[in-house]
């Protein structure tokens, strides 16, 4: 059993809180919002993520998991701290690390406190030289101590997929470990010993490239196979056959492989952007990571074309949008495809009628009311013209979708049943 911190209960704070607590470490969960705090206290989730709230009311009865507003406290009673705040956008696209620099600084003073050998890892996103730059440089400045003699420190990225986050943190495809001393590796070692999934231990630069790697290629497959879904509508060929069938090649595969309506989440579009910017402040070129970004922002104009190829001006018309979640499964609405044709349809003067089974209450945050929210998806379809399928959510496969026209961005196959059925890639 270690004893672990975690500062920044977001996302990917609170699914390792809950996973390190049920590997049966001691876990307590720090961050500056006490509202979010005492909800978690309570055994209430502040995401959605199947498995989570079982967990999470498991490891509180256990007392293997408690929250805290006092950074103190989280750093003084546990031997490692994982940081795991935010890593936003920029308004050029470059990665902001307040968050970062700010949970460093709260550790360092809390190390000064301690006196003890105590391991800071950096779970947040962050591109290469910032573990060993902004983040060391903060912790030793309000610490007084030095890395890697006084105190740890490593990099451990995470590679969650929302929706299957709590069955990834416990069958990840590998645990990349960056470190530089053996007594940081050895206690991470520690932490995931009851995790089966290969452990990869590096230096911490290179951990922190790989996360960055593995969203550019991912995001570069689809958006490569919306350029081959486009190409398919035109020639009237079922794109999902083409790309399943070069999917057979094992040196391409099938996974990540599927036209729609492209990319969205909290990780993809703001990764790329950080990339992007990262290599071309140090002369390169980031032709094909700015190309997969600009593909899939097509991709909502393309759906929007598609519309007024059958109802013409869309002002005034009544237009539906099922799902608001970036994927299904969540209710996570950061960069969803949903949210983003919701408002250029509304940019158009269109009216506009919304649906989601679990993002309503984040969308009502993103669009206000601007929308009509409907609880039933087959009433927001008999009071709309035209729908917009932009999750593929399973209960969309149960729906009546005939006398419409729907614009389907997931390949829901129900939907063809509509008076015109419009794929975007077949």
């Amino acid at each position: 059993m270690v004893r672990i911190s975690i500062f920044g209960i977001g996302y990917v704070g609170l699914v390792h809180a809950v996973g390190f607590a049920m590997l049966g470490h001691e876990v307590i969960g720090y961050d500056v919002d006490e509202r979010k705090l005492r909800r978690l206290s309570q055994g209430l989730p502040t995401i959605y993520e199947e498995g989570l709230e079982e967990g999470l009311r498991m490891a509180l009865s256990e007392g293997l998991l408690r929250f805290t507003a006092d950074a103190v406290e989280a750093v003084r009673e546990s031997d490692v701290t994982f940081i795991s705040v935010g890593t936003p956008s920029n308004p050029d696209g470059s990665q902001d690390l307040g968050q970062v620099i700010a949970a460093s600084r709260s550790i360092g003073r809390a190390l000064r406190e301690k006196g003890d050998w105590h391991l800071v890892v950096v779970k947040s996103t962050v591109l290469p030289g910032t573990t060993l730059g902004a983040v060391k440089k903060a912790l030793e400045e309000e610490s007084g101590l030095r890395a890697f003699e006084g105190f740890g420190l490593a990099s451990n990225p995470e590679f969650l997929r929302e929706g299957t986050a709590m069955r990834d943190f416990f069958a990840p495809d590998r645990i990349v470990i960056g470190v530089q001393d053996e007594r940081s590796k050895q206690l991470l070692l520690q932490i995931y010993e009851k995790v089966s999934s290969p452990k990869v231990v590096t230096d911490i630069n290179t951990a922190e490239l790989v996360k960055y790697v593995s969203n550019a290629f991912l995001a570069l497959r689809i958006s490569f196979a919306n350029e081959v879904g486009a190409l398919c509508k035109e020639l009237g060929v079922d794109c999902y056959e083409v790309l399943r069938i070069a999917g057979m090649d094992h040196r391409i595969g099938p996974h990540f492989f599927r036209a729609g309506l492209g990319f969205g989440g909290s990780c993809f579009p703001k990764d790329l952007k950080a990339l992007a910017n990262f290599m071309e402040s140090r002369g390169l070129k980031a032709r094909i990571v700015r190309a997969t970004l600009e593909v899939n922002e097509e991709q909502i104009h393309r759906a929007i074309a598609l519309l007024e190829k059958h109802l013409g001006d869309l002002r005034s018309r009544r237009i539906g949008v099922l799902g608001l979640a970036f994927k299904p499964n969540t209710d996570d609405v950061r960069e969803s495809r949903g949210i983003a044709l919701a408002r250029e349809l509304l940019r158009r003067g269109a009216t506009v009628g919304v649906h989601d089974p679990k993002a309503m209450e984040n969308a009502r945050r993103e669009l206000g009311g601007a929308v009509t929210y409907y609880e039933s998806p087959q009433r927001l379809i008999e009071d709309s013209e035209a729908v917009i399928i932009a999750t593929e959510w399973s209960e969309y496969e149960l729906l009546d979708y005939r006398g419409k026209v729907v614009i389907d961005g997931r390949r829901v196959e129900k939907a063809r049943e509509a008076r015109v059925y419009e794929g975007m890639a077949w």
